[in-house]
């Protein structure tokens, strides 16, 4: 996981273009959330360091992804970048329903969060990427903490995603085991890659590891709503979540009361706008190349002053 610090004068400092600052309708810090992973810290970080360019005071605030919503209701928090369809559409639209919460708009990221396996692992399951071929092929996915179980690597317990229940549901013979963190998820991806070693675990895109290691999304039966909402539908009666996840935009959400206190930042969110392969090579520089979070938000920012200014104007 990456360290978040605050360090907005640092890195308002490392910017080649100032910004003449505008009046802002209120001086109270805009919370903005950031969780376990660093896209999102990344995302956050543009998001405040350009609103503070037009002026406005900005707090970071690390929350949990899913737990987020609580504060978001009451307006302890104002702003989380990256919601994710994959795995923040329930608890998103349980915000949306109560009116405390309201959809920014799409971040222009598209989202994928699924199981996968290094292309090497097909040599010994060639049914891949087919789901019901992992349960012919259990034992050659096994460790022997969970043998004869198959061992499914997924993602830290606060990321959501029902694989426990998804299992379950298709009946599986897999074990699932959630990694501690985001860092420890992609160090054990590469720990296994390198060795060749029998892995299947969570990736997600946008990321660098989709275009670093050869390997394919498991194909799991068509997503739907009533997948998730009724047990009735899919392959298990009995069970929801028989199904893959869900794949679509990553939204930016907030409380309500953003476009009444700061209408001018609320604009400014509502255009934010950046891509996969923008954020999955961001990302990389900082987990593959060691720079800071600072520094590549630093040099995206006077880079890219064109694209951001128009977001406050």
């Amino acid at each position: 996981m990456t360290k978040f610090t605050p360090y907005s004068a640092a890195l308002l400092t490392a910017l080649s273009a100032t910004t003449a600052l505008a009046e802002v309708e209120s001086l109270d810090p805009i919370k903005l959330t950031t969780h376990d992973w660093t896209g999102q810290i990344i995302t956050t970080t543009i998001m405040g360091e350009v609103l503070k360019q037009a002026g406005y005071n900005v707090e970071y605030v690390q929350a949990d992804y899913i737990a987020q919503f609580a504060g978001l209701k009451t307006g302890d928090l104002h702003v989380a970048m990256e919601i994710w369809e994959t795995t923040g559409r329930e608890a998103m639209d349980e915000a949306f329903a109560t009116g405390n919460v309201v959809n920014m708009g799409p971040s222009g990221m598209e989202a994928i969060e699924e199981w996968w396996y290094p292309a090497y692992m097909e040599k010994l399951c060639p049914g891949l990427p087919d789901w019901q071929a992992l349960n012919d092929c259990a034992m050659e996915f096994s460790t022997p903490e969970t043998a004869p179980m198959g061992r499914y690597l997924g993602g830290p317990v606060t990321w959501g995603g029902f694989d426990d229940e998804r299992v379950e549901a298709l009946e599986m013979d897999f074990e699932v085991v959630h990694a501690g963190t985001d860092a420890a998820l992609f160090a054990e991806l590469e720990s296994a890659y390198q060795r060749e070693a029998p892995i299947v675990l969570w990736i997600y895109s946008p990321h660098w590891a989709t275009a670093k290691y050869d390997g394919k999304f498991i194909e799991f039966p068509p997503y739907s709503a009533e997948c998730y909402n009724d047990p009735s539908v899919g392959l298990n009666p009995n069970a929801a979540y028989d199904c893959g996840k869900p794949t679509g935009p990553i939204w930016k959400v907030a409380w309500t009361g953003v476009a009444d206190k700061w209408p001018g930042a609320a604009d400014a969110i509502k255009s934010f706008d950046i891509s996969n392969d923008v954020m999955g090579d961001l990302v990389g520089k900082v987990d593959l190349e060691g720079a800071s979070v600072e520094a590549v938000v630093g040099d995206w920012m006077s880079a890219n002053e064109a694209t951001w200014s128009t977001w406050i104007k």
